[in-house]
């Protein structure tokens, strides 16, 4: 039997997953969880990525001690995030994408290489947090002077375990700098920024093999296999786990809300560049996708108005709630608000009195968010689509799929299922 580990890591939680092969299916057991989230330094919002590694590390020897004949094992996480360091040293901190830094790079950026441009060229969506507006603040700065090397997260992780710096495609997709039509980094645009070319090296395939681990973390996990690289970023993971029959829409729903459909190739024309879709890697395939608030709107309106309370009630005092006011769910003040609750407040003028108006009006903002995002998609790509896979953590809220189902008019499909993780695993296991 063949068992492979999936180090799947979000921005509120990683978990790690051993998956193996049985009936043609792949089964799976989670060995080990933990928190994730940022703090703030020195005015800044960090991620506390030797703490994250320690996990990472702990994880691997829970995993071995259940099962150890591992293999392989293979770590994704979010996008756009990345280690800058000078050799083997890490130049920290390490920003987190809702950091305010970029607020004074996105015009400097633009002055340089106009957005149409970038879009022509990258596909790339625009979002304040985008690699290539963070790393002009490493610019300006003078971090990426002294930088040999920028790993994103999930290959920063794999790097510590393996000593192999390598950088992943489907990653590499979210940093505005990858170019649509070569799927290799673009060194007209990056010199046009002043970036160094030697941060932007050849690109790996999603079932590269970095190697084993090094000896020293193979003594404290108990154990030794190989690192091989997933679709480290975790959407490119998500779509790859869904088990979809043909070729429809998808969400995936956490922290963030990816909805999107597989293409052969980008979409780089002027009308997707208005709706504001994305191109991203995928194992074989383009993601034309869209980035939605998603849940962060209820986690943050739960932390503001209800830590204590189970999300079941939450959904219950939304069921209950007859208030009808929406909210632009993808509207910037929303991205990372002092207080969720008061953004809310001036977005409806007030209308909104108990909890359950407060959620039923993220819940339903986010539904109408998903019907726009579709007309916007089946525009673009010619194609009209019957059915709406929703993946991810999001799925398991039946009364969000319903009002999804309402909204859009098409057959929601939801599997609440570790889709990530299964993809991760997919990729390690066919390699």
């Amino acid at each position: 039997m063949k068992y492979c580990l999936a180090i799947d890591i979000g921005a509120s939680s990683g978990r790690h997953i051993v998956g193996w092969m049985e009936n043609g299916q792949i089964q799976t057991e989670e060995v080990h969880r933990f928190p994730n989230g940022v703090h703030e330094e020195n005015g800044h919002l960090v991620w506390d990525m030797p703490a994250l590694l320690e996990h990472v590390i702990d994880g691997i020897g829970k995993a071995f001690s259940k099962y150890p004949t591992i293999e392989s094992l293979s770590v994704d996480t979010w996008g756009v995030d990345y280690v800058l360091l000078k050799d083997d040293q890490e130049l920290w901190p390490c920003y987190a994408y809702r950091d305010h830094r970029t607020d004074a790079t996105i015009d400097p950026v633009h002055e340089k290489v106009p957005f149409e441009e970038l879009y022509a060229r990258t596909g790339c969506q625009f979002q304040l947090f985008t690699t290539i507006y963070q790393l002009y603040d490493d610019l300006q700065k003078g971090r990426l002077a002294e930088a040999t090397d920028m790993l994103h997260i999930p290959e920063y992780l794999m790097y510590k375990l393996t000593g192999v710096k390598a950088r992943e495609y489907t990653e590499a997709t979210t940093t505005g700098l990858l170019n649509a039509e070569t799927g290799a980094f673009d060194y007209e645009l990056i010199d046009k920024l002043g970036y160094p070319r030697h941060l932007f090296p050849a690109i790996e395939q999603p079932g590269y093999v970095l190697g084993d681990l090094l000896p020293e973390i193979a003594q404290r996990v108990g154990g030794s296999c190989k690192a091989v690289l997933c679709a480290t970023h975790d959407t490119g993971s998500a779509v790859e786990g869904i088990p979809m029959e043909g070729n429809s829409p998808y969400i995936s729903s956490g922290t963030w809300s990816l909805l999107g459909v597989k293409t052969p190739k980008p979409i780089t024309d002027k009308r997707s560049m208005a709706v504001n879709y994305s191109n991203e890697g995928g194992v074989g395939y383009n993601r034309y996708q869209k980035n939605i608030m998603g849940m962060w709107l209820v986690n943050e309106l739960r932390r503001d108005l209800c830590p204590d309370a189970p999300f079941p009630e939450i959904v219950r005092w939304a069921e209950q709630s007859s208030c009808d006011a929406l909210v632009n769910a993808d509207a910037q003040e929303f991205l990372s608000p002092k207080s969720m609750k008061e953004a809310f407040d001036r977005a409806t003028n007030g209308a909104l009195q108990t909890p359950g108006d407060y959620f039923r009006c993220a819940y339903r903002s986010l539904a109408e968010s998903y019907r726009k995002a579709l007309d916007e998609l089946e525009e673009n790509t010619g194609k009209k689509y019957d059915s709406l896979y929703i993946v991810g953590g999001g799925a398991k809220n039946q009364f969000l799929n319903n009002l999804t189902e309402a909204s859009t008019g098409k057959r929601v499909i939801a599997l609440p299922i570790e889709a990530t993780a299964l993809g991760n695993l997919k990729i390690q296991l066919e390699g």
